[in-house]
């Protein structure tokens, strides 16, 4: 299902720039397709994506992306948008086994829209995520090792802009934005859980939007799991519209 019609040069920047913050040293283009093989919990960086969403089946194709993923000793995934220009795609993954999970909707935005979500606050920006900013991946309600996990990969996400909201009692809420192909990606945004519906969330986002314009980005995009609608809801304030949806197809 396309939602807003993006052009065919945005559907892949984006996916390029989505590889570009989990996955820039372990990543490979095969064909149109660009896979992410990065081991470990994080989905976008343990993936193959479809750099264009128009394709015809190619299971010879198919079958060299699987084998780029075993050959590092990584089961294959595909995350493939729900777009009839894929459709035969999804028949093929249907028929080698693999079925869909994890529903996740893009969504882009202005940056000068995003930007007015919030006052920022107390948000600031950090040079380099320290010990605190880490720890509210590592809170109650995350698991910690897929919270390890992230905290490792967007530390080193070139491009990165880094928010913490904080005060003497601690870091509560912390968020990450990268630049990359012409685009500001928002990732890794966390709040702890006592510290949810207090609007920190938006102050981190606001925070990095502001980052973003001053070094000349003017739109952005952000991946989130279609069930959180918490995250959802702050999206939709701060302006973010559907592009499209995608599965994670797995064996």
């Amino acid at each position: 299902m396309s939602l807003n019609a993006p052009a065919p040069a945005e559907i892949e920047a984006i996916e390029r720039a989505t590889i570009a913050a989990v996955a820039h040293d372990a990543h490979e283009v095969i064909g149109p397709w660009i896979l992410g093989l990065r081991p470990g919990s994080i989905g976008r960086a343990h993936a193959a994506a479809p750099l264009t969403h128009s394709l015809v089946r190619d299971d010879g194709l198919i079958a060299r992306i699987e084998a780029a993923y075993r050959a590092k000793g990584m089961s294959p995934v595909f995350r493939l948008p729900e777009v009839e220009g894929l459709s035969s795609l999804a028949e093929a993954l249907t028929e080698r086994g693999y079925v869909p999970t994890q529903p996740t909707q893009v969504m882009r935005a202005d940056l000068a829209r995003v930007a007015e979500v919030a006052d920022p606050g107390p948000a600031m920006l950090l040079e380099r995520p320290d010990e605190a900013w880490a720890s509210v991946f590592l809170g109650e309600g995350f698991d910690p090792e897929d919270g390890a996990q992230r905290v490792a990969v967007l530390s080193n996400s070139p491009g990165a802009v880094f928010a913490a909201v904080r005060d003497e009692t601690g870091t509560h809420a912390v968020g990450v934005l990268s630049l990359a192909e012409g685009w500001a990606s928002l990732h890794g945004m966390r709040t702890r859980r006592d510290r949810r519906g207090q609007g920190l969330a938006g102050q981190a986002v606001a925070r990095l939007a502001h980052a973003a314009l001053e070094r000349g980005a003017t739109k952005a995009f952000l991946q989130v799991e279609t069930g959180n609608a918490p995250a959802l809801a702050l999206y939709g304030r701060s302006g973010f519209a559907p592009l499209w949806r995608y599965h994670y197809w797995r064996l």
